[in-house]
């Protein structure tokens, strides 16, 4: 006997349901990612000013110790960065660490990293790096025709407003370090909640270029143009380069318009010959650990070394601006609008500046 029963019809999706159901799950995702990533952004911005006021700490750890603060180094000696390590849990590297030993040996062109330091070059210390950065935190180079590792930085410690010949830090000037400095809690005469200590900085991409004339890579710019056509370092004996050409005017150097210095030259510095922003923690040499007031937070004009000194702005890939530690150990957010005299007078130790709410 047939049976009477009639089948049930398929449950499987139609075409058409299962597009839709497609379409809503993208758009779904189209409308959640953005806040993902806001509130990843938001995560590693936190735990870049975490790592500022470990830094702040560190600081002033070290000058309850030596009564100073750590010393700006030179081309061939530490950065004052390096000497912090005791108070950053990282005893066992200091220990590989003979400070009476110079980090490079050599002059000039022949300037090379110490083979007893081969161990310590390439070392990654997280509390440097800023997690937004997507930079390199190792680098390689080519140094008198041997291949060196480094391990990277985004802090950097503040030379001072950079006005005047206060960019040459081979003197001293109104900053917290200088070559070979010895500034102590009474020498920041405007207050530590008005002195900027340090500020993050952008890592160089690990590569160097050249660009035609004016041009310029895009910003936060990964690349440091080097500025030293043009310009004398042995300028007048109180400090400041002398200007001779290339957009570089006045002997000496003070307060300069750099709009012209930037369309006069067109080697970019991004850590492949051995120098560059970040390139590496250990090495004094201004442009590899140190930054000024001179150019505000993400400025459009580029930093900019001559001889190893230069105008160098704090720099991040934070949205709005860059994050910078004081000397009362508050980590304050630089904004990218704020006014060029205050971020001038912000890193000035002892300009006497009346500073407002800002």
């Amino acid at each position: 006997m047939l049976s009477l029963r009639r089948k049930r019809p398929s449950a499987a999706f139609t075409l058409i349901e299962l597009l839709v159901v497609i379409a809503i799950i993208a758009i779904l995702i189209a409308l959640l990612l953005p806040a993902v990533q806001q509130a990843r952004e938001a995560a590693r911005r936190t735990q870049c000013r975490n790592h500022l006021k470990q830094l702040g700490l560190a600081l002033h750890n070290y000058e309850s110790t030596f009564t100073m603060f750590p010393p700006g180094g030179v081309s061939t000696s530490y950065s004052a960065q390096a000497r912090l390590l005791p108070y950053l849990e990282q005893a066992n590297l200091q220990k590989l660490i003979d400070f009476s030993v110079p980090p490079y040996l050599g002059s000039g062109p022949n300037v090379a990293p110490n083979p007893a330091l081969a161990d310590v070059f390439p070392a990654v210390i997280p509390v440097f790096l800023c997690a937004s950065d997507p930079g390199p935190d190792h680098y390689q180079a080519s140094i008198n025709s041997q291949t060196y590792r480094f391990g990277a930085i985004n802090y950097m410690m503040s030379n001072g407003s950079g006005t005047g010949v206060n960019y040459d830090d081979r003197y001293r000037t109104d900053g917290v370090v200088y070559a070979n400095s010895n500034v102590r809690i009474r020498d920041v005469s405007d207050g530590t909640s008005n002195t900027v200590f340090m500020s993050e900085a952008v890592r160089g991409d690990g590569g160097d270029a050249t660009l035609p004339a004016g041009t310029t890579p895009n910003p936060p710019y990964t690349k440091t143009l080097s500025g030293t056509a043009g310009c004398n370092p042995g300028g007048p004996a109180t400090g400041g380069y002398a200007g001779t050409g290339s957009g570089w005017t006045g002997n000496p150097i003070s307060n300069p318009d750099l709009q012209p210095v930037v369309a006069g030259h067109t080697g970019w510095i991004g850590g492949g010959a051995g120098t560059g922003r970040g390139f590496s923690w250990v090495r004094g040499v201004s442009v590899n650990v140190t930054t000024n007031g001179y150019l505000t937070p993400n400025s459009t004009i580029p930093d900019i070394q001559m001889h190893g000194s230069g105008f160098y702005g704090p720099r991040s890939f934070h949205s709005g601006g860059a994050n910078a530690l004081f000397g009362d150990g508050s980590v304050r957010f630089l904004s990218n609008s704020i006014d060029a005299t205050l971020h001038q007078s912000l890193h000035s130790r002892n300009g006497g500046e009346v500073v407002s709410q800002w």
